[in-house]
């Protein structure tokens, strides 16, 4: 018995050494100083194709733009995205150029703690420093909002956030967006919006017990989205059977209307609303042009 309680008390001894170095463990790396100058009007198209005003503003319940507050209820808990504008106590307004540059491609705060994966984070780390130059110049123009988001509501064990550095080890990848070598800049282009700023995969992908995509499933479809709705496949094999083109594919991205006739409902409404309709038809296009490529496209 004493022999059992021995190894009874070293393993529980083991496991709180573990934990408390998890805990512990620093994740992320300091960004370099970002000295671009920024671009509010790129900025602005590239908030629109990353989806920033479609989570971020509760327009519903009549929330101003990216004052946050929208509930994305999910098997984990229900998250409320928090408030993007520049008030200094409840917004992003005391923030530096670098901390919003960890934000958007680390996943991590000012304070060093990780983001709940409900943000996108890892499809947008590749955003070149332009880019987040860009965001956030075109940031620094929203009027402050004065009103704290929702705090999130999640229960035990998910609200643990040390949790979330063994989560970023298992399922934070490389979002590869770089152009390929061999490939039109159209394709190229669709590539990059895809796999980084339009973040597709976020919901035509499905996801394991632990939230993580699975990437040998790609764009097949997602019947678990947050809110019970589903996300179809997007692979190019089943675009073209359900009779997509790349002309009527750019024109639902601009429109919401399917080659049937009926319309976008659910969260894709929204993406199309909010998002895809301010892109260029350009942009449109080459997204459509990846997404259908005979060649395995957005399942590369």
């Amino acid at each position: 018995m004493r022999r059992v309680a021995f190894l009874s008390g070293g393993t529980a001894a083991c496991v709180a050494v573990a934990l408390t170095a998890v805990i512990a463990w620093p994740v992320g790396s300091a960004p370099k100083p970002i000295t671009t100058e920024g671009d509010v009007n790129r900025g602005a198209y590239l908030a629109r194709a990353s989806g920033c005003i479609a989570c971020h503003s509760n327009f519903e319940a009549g929330g101003a733009p990216l004052a946050g507050g929208a509930p994305l209820k999910t098997d984990f808990g229900t998250f409320y995205p928090p408030n993007l504008t520049t008030d200094p106590e409840h917004g992003i307004g005391g923030w530096t150029a670098e901390s919003f540059a960890k934000a958007i491609r680390q996943g991590i705060g000012p304070d060093g703690e990780p983001y709940f994966p409900a943000f996108p984070y890892p499809f947008y780390a590749e955003f070149s420093d332009q880019d987040i130059a860009d965001l956030w110049a075109a940031f620094q123009t929203v009027a402050p909002v004065p009103e704290a988001a929702p705090d999130h509501a999640i229960g035990f064990p998910f609200n643990q956030r040390w949790g979330l550095k063994l989560w970023r080890a298992a399922f934070f990848h490389d979002p590869g967006t770089e152009p390929l070598p061999g490939r039109s800049a159209a394709w190229n282009r669709g590539r990059e919006l895809v796999r980084g700023a339009a973040h597709c995969g976020a919901c035509h992908t499905p996801r394991n017990l632990a939230g993580g995509r699975d990437p040998d499933a790609a764009f097949v479809g997602n019947d678990a989205l947050p809110g019970g709705s589903k996300a179809p496949s997007i692979r190019a094999g089943n675009l073209a059977k359900n009779g997509w083109t790349v002309s009527s594919l750019s024109y639902a991205l601009q429109t919401g209307l399917t080659p049937s006739g009926d319309a976008f409902g659910g969260s894709m409404a929204e993406v199309v609303r909010e998002g895809t309709r301010f892109l260029t038809p350009k942009d449109r296009e080459a997204i459509a042009t990846y997404l259908l490529d005979a060649d395995g496209g957005a399942a590369e």
